[in-house]
């Protein structure tokens, strides 16, 4: 059951990066995983990204300043951002911006397999151009 695909990860909370990395491998995803954003930006698998993960409360750059810039500079990624803190304003934000889901902690593994498969189909190349 192995999807070559890739999914990274990014969140400052080692503890929690590692169960959520670990999560996913065991739903058949390839893995790589980011303390911080700019660890992210600065990998050379950004191209190969399929998915991103990402916590929306880091310091130096949010997961929502993550996405914004990565559709900025033409890489939208399909994104799926993850809190200990909800905020609706936020959320909305996010969605309005193109997120493809929004987690809370701790993450549920079946609402994060739907998640996945959903940003998944959002990365395949559409065979309708029209």
């Amino acid at each position: 059951m192995s999807n070559c695909a890739l999914i990274s990860i990014v969140d400052d909370d080692q503890a929690f990066r590692e169960s959520l990395h670990q999560l996913v491998m065991l739903l058949g995803y390839t893995v790589e995983s980011f303390a911080s954003a700019a660890d992210f930006l600065g990998s050379n698998l950004l191209s190969e990204t399929a998915c991103l993960v990402a916590d929306v409360q880091m310091p130096g750059m949010t997961g929502v300043e993550l996405h914004r810039r990565l559709v900025a500079a033409g890489r939208a990624i399909p994104t799926i951002l993850v809190t200990a803190y909800p905020d609706e304003a936020i959320m909305d934000e996010a969605r309005r911006n193109g997120v493809v889901c929004f987690l809370s902690k701790p993450v549920d593994a079946d609402y994060l397999d739907r998640c996945l498969r959903s940003a998944l189909q959002r990365s395949m190349p559409s065979e309708d151009n029209s």
